[in-house]
């Protein structure tokens, strides 16, 4: 059961006020009723003491029916009961009682101690005279010898009535004071809660989403603070909401405006968030809820979406799915554990893409022909022609062969592109390869004014690769370093690392500007178009390269600092996989 802020603190309030009277009435009693024994026992032991000089003679001389009537004399006199007991216990003289009837009183404990000296005092229950009674006895001594024991006693029935009486006056005291007391409690536990239940009241409606809400209270105190700071707070959050509605609404248009696909999906890969675009790709309107691989059954997506989650990182890929390509960009959101994918359809650029290699493996394939009778028609013109023309012919040869390189290069470019090339594998000694390159270039190196450092580790193994299409990388990059360098040197490195290969070739030619290092390997490109077209450059020499080192499970990479020269470095396994 619920119980109420009221009801804690009142309750509370309720015990200890119960206690402390409950508590206070038991000691206030205990303390009056011990008050009056203390004094009744005073009163009774001078009482003796003044009674014991007027039976000491009769004790002496044994008169003890004097005695008897002595005492019941002035017992009546002063209503107080007075016995006279001899050292061994037997009853001389007793005011209310015959002595002769009355049982040894030796053992009585107020009798023990006045028989070791000391006044004796008990309270207890009269068997004799049938209630309860304050017994004091003192001893009766003379010349250090006790003759007998005089012991007084009183009935506390009279002040048992007195402390009823007070009792009962004490107890009205008492309920009037709990009574205030739990009339204060119960104002002071409405002061108290009646504020909290506004503030609940109030939270309760925030928590529905009423941020209208305003709390005023006329307490001065902590609570009137806790109001004003939950209105403020109430006014923060409206703002706040409001703000976040807004840009959620606004986020909402924009997702939903992407023509991009969106999905996101939580950590568990179900998808929790999508846009129109995305199920359009998908053609299903229904996949938020579901697990993405129920919805995209593509491998490549898993293994990007799993090394994204690894990596917690960024990574892009493409896909294909639904008969469209896509370059999907998945993002790792940390703070939620969540990753954002997002689907670019590319398959038309991928199309126009198709379309422009076969046209440009048709044109090639076309020219080829035309052009190598071309330059057979030059050339048996050269034998015939006046000399005076002979520079013409030279023109038209030169830029024949020219097309002719760039038709073969294209060519060659087209079956990398298509993965159709083939590696010859074969045992290559990369000492004698590079040798052999060297020889080509040592008349163009020498014309030039440049050399050519060879270095080498001792032991270069032999390794299983294409030779003619690794000498064709060495003779695109040597030839590129020659062409572009004026001055200075090239230096060529041949360095075994564990069961790889690693192939620098270093100019100190123009270099290469930075923002033009990440397109040097795209067909066509040049970084100097005059100087290009001056030595009969196709562009589609480090493309062609490229495409050997990858074909060879290898790596390439460049540095360049412009005007200082540039070095391309290559990482080749010793046997290909």
């Amino acid at each position: 059961m619920k119980k109420s802020f009221f009801f804690k603190i009142f309750f509370g309030y309720f015990f200890i006020i119960f206690l402390l009277s409950f508590l206070f009435l038991v000691s206030t009693f205990k303390t009056i009723r011990n008050s009056y024994i203390d004094i009744l026992t005073g009163n009774l032991k001078n009482l003796g003491i003044t009674l014991r000089l007027k039976i000491i003679p009769l004790l002496e001389e044994n008169h003890f029916e004097e005695l008897d009537t002595l005492i019941k004399k002035l017992g009546r006199n002063i209503n107080t009961r007075i016995t006279v007991i001899d050292p061994r216990g037997v009853v001389l003289a007793d005011s209310e009682k015959d002595p002769e009837l009355m049982e040894n009183h030796k053992n009585r404990p107020e009798i023990r101690d006045a028989l070791n000296g000391e006044t004796g005092k008990s309270l207890r229950f009269s068997t004799t005279v049938k209630g309860e009674m304050l017994y004091v006895a003192v001893p009766v001594e003379k010349d250090k010898r006790v003759l007998g024991i005089l012991r007084v006693s009183l009935f506390l029935k009279d002040i048992n009535i007195l402390l009823g009486n007070i009792r009962s006056r004490i107890i009205q005291i008492a309920l009037i004071a709990i009574i205030i007391s739990l009339s204060g409690a119960t104002l002071f536990s409405k002061g108290l809660s009646n504020p909290i239940k506004e503030l609940v009241r109030g939270a309760r409606k925030v928590a529905f989403g009423d941020f209208d809400v305003k709390i005023y209270l006329r307490n001065r105190d902590e609570l009137k603070e806790l109001a004003d700071a939950f209105n403020y707070m109430t006014h923060k959050i409206k703002t706040l909401f409001s703000d976040l509605s807004f840009r959620k609404g606004e986020l909402d248009s924009i997702i939903s405006s992407l023509q991009q696909g969106l999905l996101v999906l939580d950590k568990d890969g179900k998808i929790v968030l999508s846009n129109e675009s995305s199920q359009k790709i998908l053609q299903n309107n229904n996949i938020e809820g579901k697990l993405y691989w129920e919805v995209i059954r593509e491998p490549k997506l898993s293994d990007l979406i799993k090394r994204v989650a690894d990596e917690k990182g960024s990574l892009v890929g493409e896909v294909e799915f639904n008969e469209k390509t896509f370059v999907c960009s998945a993002i790792f959101i940390a703070a939620q554990e969540e990753i954002v994918l997002i689907f670019h359809d590319i398959t038309e650029i991928r199309n126009l893409e198709k379309v422009k290699k076969d046209f440009v493996v048709n044109v090639s394939h076309e020219l080829r022909t035309p052009l190598t009778a071309i330059k057979g028609f030059v050339e048996t013109l050269e034998d015939e022609v006046n000399k005076k023309h002979i520079h013409y012919l030279e023109i038209i040869k030169k830029h024949t062969e020219r097309l002719i390189n760039i038709v073969e290069d294209l060519l060659l470019l087209s079956e990398f592109e298509e993965k159709k090339a083939k590696l010859e594998i074969e045992e290559v000694n990369l000492n004698s390869l590079v040798e052999n390159v060297q020889t080509i270039f040592n008349q163009k190196i020498k014309e030039k004014g440049l050399t050519l450092e060879l270095n080498r580790d001792k032991e270069i193994p032999i390794i299983k690769a294409d030779p003619f299409k690794l000498e064709q990388l060495f003779i695109n990059l040597i030839d590129n370093a020659i062409n572009y360098t004026e001055k200075g040197k090239i230096r060529l490195s041949l360095t075994r690392e564990n069961q790889y290969l690693k192939i620098e070739i270093e100019d100190t030619g123009i270099g290469i500007p930075h923002e033009n290092l990440p397109r040097i390997f795209e067909r066509f490109y040049v970084v100097d178009k005059s100087r290009s077209r001056k030595l009969g450059g196709t562009g589609l020499g480090l493309s062609i390269v490229k495409h050997i080192v990858l074909l060879h499970n290898g790596k390439i990479d460049v540095e360049s600092t412009y005007g200082k020269g540039t070095k391309f470095k290559i990482i080749l396994p010793v046997s290909p996989s």
